[in-house]
Protein backbone atom coordinates (compact mmCIF):
# COMPACT_ATOMS: atom_id res chain seq x y z
CA UNK A 1 0.00 0.00 0.00
CA UNK A 2 1.20 3.52 -0.79
CA UNK A 3 0.88 5.58 2.40
CA UNK A 4 1.03 9.38 2.30
CA UNK A 5 2.93 10.99 5.17
CA UNK A 6 1.77 14.61 5.02
CA UNK A 7 4.03 17.18 6.69
CA UNK A 8 4.69 20.91 6.46
CA UNK A 9 8.07 22.19 5.22
CA UNK A 10 9.12 22.57 8.86
CA UNK A 11 7.96 21.73 12.34
CA UNK A 12 7.26 17.99 12.24
CA UNK A 13 8.36 16.10 15.33
CA UNK A 14 11.08 13.88 13.86
CA UNK A 15 10.36 10.71 15.84
CA UNK A 16 6.65 10.98 14.96
CA UNK A 17 7.68 10.89 11.29
CA UNK A 18 10.56 8.41 11.36
CA UNK A 19 9.11 5.71 13.65
CA UNK A 20 5.80 5.33 11.73
CA UNK A 21 7.69 5.61 8.42
CA UNK A 22 10.03 2.78 9.38
CA UNK A 23 7.14 0.69 10.73
CA UNK A 24 5.31 1.12 7.40
CA UNK A 25 8.43 0.16 5.41
CA UNK A 26 9.08 -2.86 7.64
CA UNK A 27 5.49 -4.00 7.03
CA UNK A 28 6.05 -3.87 3.26
CA UNK A 29 4.24 -0.61 2.55
CA UNK A 30 5.51 2.29 0.44
CA UNK A 31 5.67 5.45 2.55
CA UNK A 32 5.65 8.67 0.50
CA UNK A 33 6.66 12.04 1.98
CA UNK A 34 4.12 14.62 0.84
CA UNK A 35 4.51 18.30 1.69
CA UNK A 36 3.25 21.69 0.60
CA UNK A 37 6.53 22.61 -1.12
CA UNK A 38 9.25 20.85 -3.10
CA UNK A 39 12.70 20.26 -1.70
CA UNK A 40 13.28 19.14 1.86
CA UNK A 41 11.36 19.35 5.10
CA UNK A 42 13.01 20.35 8.37
CA UNK A 43 12.18 18.03 11.26
CA UNK A 44 12.47 18.98 14.92
CA UNK A 45 13.22 17.31 18.23
CA UNK A 46 10.66 19.28 20.22
CA UNK A 47 11.89 22.87 19.64
CA UNK A 48 15.37 22.07 18.29
CA UNK A 49 16.15 21.53 14.62
CA UNK A 50 16.82 17.90 13.77
CA UNK A 51 17.30 16.22 10.37
CA UNK A 52 15.99 17.16 6.94
CA UNK A 53 14.15 14.77 4.63
CA UNK A 54 13.51 14.97 0.87
CA UNK A 55 9.95 15.59 -0.28
CA UNK A 56 8.65 12.90 -2.63
CA UNK A 57 5.48 14.64 -3.80
CA UNK A 58 3.86 18.07 -3.42
CA UNK A 59 0.32 18.10 -2.08
CA UNK A 60 -1.02 20.31 -4.87
CA UNK A 61 0.50 18.09 -7.57
CA UNK A 62 -0.51 14.65 -6.27
CA UNK A 63 -3.84 12.94 -5.92
CA UNK A 64 -5.12 11.43 -2.68
CA UNK A 65 -6.50 8.66 -4.94
CA UNK A 66 -2.95 7.38 -5.46
CA UNK A 67 -2.70 6.45 -1.77
CA UNK A 68 -4.37 3.77 0.31
CA UNK A 69 -3.94 5.58 3.63
CA UNK A 70 -2.67 8.75 5.29
CA UNK A 71 -0.39 9.31 8.29
CA UNK A 72 -0.24 12.72 9.95
CA UNK A 73 2.79 13.10 12.23
CA UNK A 74 2.66 15.77 14.91
CA UNK A 75 4.91 18.47 16.20
CA UNK A 76 3.48 21.76 17.41
CA UNK A 77 4.24 23.84 14.30
CA UNK A 78 3.68 21.16 11.64
CA UNK A 79 -0.14 20.87 11.83
CA UNK A 80 -0.45 24.61 12.40
CA UNK A 81 1.29 25.23 9.06
CA UNK A 82 -0.75 22.50 7.34
CA UNK A 83 -4.09 23.85 8.50
CA UNK A 84 -3.27 27.18 6.89
CA UNK A 85 -2.74 25.52 3.48
CA UNK A 86 -6.03 24.97 1.60
CA UNK A 87 -4.57 22.22 -0.59
CA UNK A 88 -3.25 20.29 2.43
CA UNK A 89 -6.62 20.59 4.20
CA UNK A 90 -8.45 19.41 1.08
CA UNK A 91 -5.99 16.52 0.71
CA UNK A 92 -6.76 15.37 4.27
CA UNK A 93 -10.52 15.82 3.85
CA UNK A 94 -10.45 13.65 0.72
CA UNK A 95 -9.27 10.62 2.72
CA UNK A 96 -12.30 10.94 4.97
CA UNK A 97 -14.75 11.56 2.13
CA UNK A 98 -13.51 8.48 0.24
CA UNK A 99 -13.33 6.15 3.25
CA UNK A 100 -9.56 5.68 3.34
CA UNK A 101 -7.93 5.18 6.77
CA UNK A 102 -6.07 7.99 8.53
CA UNK A 103 -3.64 7.91 11.46
CA UNK A 104 -2.72 11.08 13.40
CA UNK A 105 -0.54 11.58 16.45
CA UNK A 106 0.08 14.32 19.01
CA UNK A 107 -0.79 17.79 17.59
CA UNK A 108 -1.73 16.41 14.13
CA UNK A 109 -5.49 16.47 14.87
CA UNK A 110 -5.35 20.27 14.49
CA UNK A 111 -5.29 19.58 10.74
CA UNK A 112 -8.31 17.27 11.17
CA UNK A 113 -10.16 20.04 13.01
CA UNK A 114 -9.44 22.45 10.16
CA UNK A 115 -10.64 19.87 7.62
CA UNK A 116 -13.91 19.61 9.62
CA UNK A 117 -13.68 15.82 9.90
CA UNK A 118 -13.82 15.26 13.67
CA UNK A 119 -17.55 15.93 14.16
CA UNK A 120 -19.09 12.82 15.69
CA UNK A 121 -15.70 11.12 15.97
CA UNK A 122 -13.87 9.96 19.11
CA UNK A 123 -10.14 10.64 19.16
CA UNK A 124 -7.14 11.40 21.29
CA UNK A 125 -4.28 13.87 20.87
CA UNK A 126 -1.83 15.94 22.84
CA UNK A 127 -3.98 17.17 25.77
CA UNK A 128 -3.87 20.85 24.74
CA UNK A 129 -6.02 20.04 21.68
CA UNK A 130 -8.90 18.69 23.77
CA UNK A 131 -10.94 21.92 23.65
CA UNK A 132 -10.34 22.40 19.90
CA UNK A 133 -11.54 18.84 19.22
CA UNK A 134 -14.62 19.30 21.42
CA UNK A 135 -15.43 22.65 19.80
CA UNK A 136 -15.20 20.95 16.39
CA UNK A 137 -17.81 18.37 17.44
CA UNK A 138 -15.48 15.53 18.36
CA UNK A 139 -15.13 13.61 21.61
CA UNK A 140 -11.66 13.74 23.14
CA UNK A 141 -10.40 10.77 25.16
CA UNK A 142 -7.17 10.34 27.10
CA UNK A 143 -5.94 7.01 25.75
CA UNK A 144 -2.63 5.74 24.40
CA UNK A 145 -4.29 4.90 21.09
CA UNK A 146 -7.86 5.23 19.88
CA UNK A 147 -9.46 3.68 16.79
CA UNK A 148 -12.70 5.35 15.72
CA UNK A 149 -14.92 3.85 13.04
CA UNK A 150 -17.87 6.23 13.51
CA UNK A 151 -17.66 7.59 9.99
CA UNK A 152 -16.82 6.71 6.43
CA UNK A 153 -13.26 5.73 7.37
CA UNK A 154 -11.23 4.43 10.28
CA UNK A 155 -9.29 7.00 12.26
CA UNK A 156 -6.35 6.02 14.48
CA UNK A 157 -5.04 8.61 16.95
CA UNK A 158 -2.44 8.74 19.72
CA UNK A 159 -1.33 11.36 22.23
CA UNK A 160 2.47 11.69 22.15
CA UNK A 161 5.84 10.16 21.26
CA UNK A 162 5.63 7.80 24.24
CA UNK A 163 2.62 6.19 22.48
CA UNK A 164 4.47 5.52 19.21
CA UNK A 165 4.83 1.75 19.64
CA UNK A 166 1.09 1.28 20.17
CA UNK A 167 0.29 3.87 17.49
CA UNK A 168 2.40 2.11 14.85
CA UNK A 169 1.12 -1.36 15.69
CA UNK A 170 -2.49 -0.16 15.63
CA UNK A 171 -2.41 1.86 12.41
CA UNK A 172 -0.61 -0.99 10.63
CA UNK A 173 -3.33 -3.42 11.78
CA UNK A 174 -6.11 -1.04 10.70
CA UNK A 175 -4.45 -0.33 7.33
CA UNK A 176 -3.98 -4.09 6.72
CA UNK A 177 -7.65 -4.75 7.53
CA UNK A 178 -8.74 -1.98 5.16
CA UNK A 179 -6.47 -3.26 2.38
CA UNK A 180 -7.82 -6.80 2.81
CA UNK A 181 -11.43 -5.62 2.56
CA UNK A 182 -10.84 -3.39 -0.48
Amino acid sequence: MRIAFLVAPEGVEQVELTDPWQAAKDAGHEPVLVSTQQGEIQAFNHLDKADTFPVDEVVGDTSPDSFGALVLPGGVANPDFLRMDDKAVAFVRDFFEHGRPVAAICHAPWTLVEADVVRGRELTSWPSLRTDIRNAGGTWVDKQVKVCDHGANKLVTSRKPDDLKAFCETFLDVFAQEAASA
